[in-house]
């Protein structure tokens, strides 16, 4: 994959610096603490990402 990553914030993020995450979609799924944008990150495959989203949803 070639350029930078487009990075956002997720929906559950607060502005008073609580837990925050950020997200970024390429051929997987990235994920890194928004109050540090120079962490580590987590990326997941797609396909993992989607079987951990149906584990965790209500009801499941």
């Amino acid at each position: 994959m070639s350029g930078e990553l487009h990075w956002f914030k997720s929906s559950y993020s607060d502005d008073e610096g609580a837990n925050c995450l950020e997200v970024a979609l390429s051929r997987s799924i990235h994920i890194r603490d928004s109050k540090l944008p120079a962490s580590p990150e987590i990326q997941v495959h797609a396909s993992a990402w989607a079987t951990f989203i149906a584990a965790v949803q209500p009801g499941a």
